[in-house]
């Protein structure tokens, strides 16, 4: 689900600003793929969360409501 390049990327410029060094013992494809995948699997969580409340007794109505809340905020997204 993750570019791995770029998360890999991101942790080598975090680690630069932060003076942290990688321990020689952890390789940085299998740091990025753990914290990838750790990632992945919270992800998965946060967007279970949003899918119940955001669909929460199917109101077709509130769904609505919230498309024309967010088309406004935010026309570039949408197909016209």
């Amino acid at each position: 689900m993750l570019d791995r390049d770029v998360v890999q990327e991101f942790i080598e410029e975090s680690f630069e600003e932060n003076e942290i060094r990688i321990p020689k013992a952890i390789k940085i494809l299998d740091l990025t793929e753990a914290f990838c995948l750790y990632i992945e699997d919270d992800y998965y969580e946060w967007l279970k969360d949003n899918y119940n409340s955001f669909f929460e007794d199917l109101d077709w109505n509130l769904i609505k409501e919230r498309i024309q809340h967010y088309k406004k905020t935010f026309k570039e997204n949408f197909a016209n």
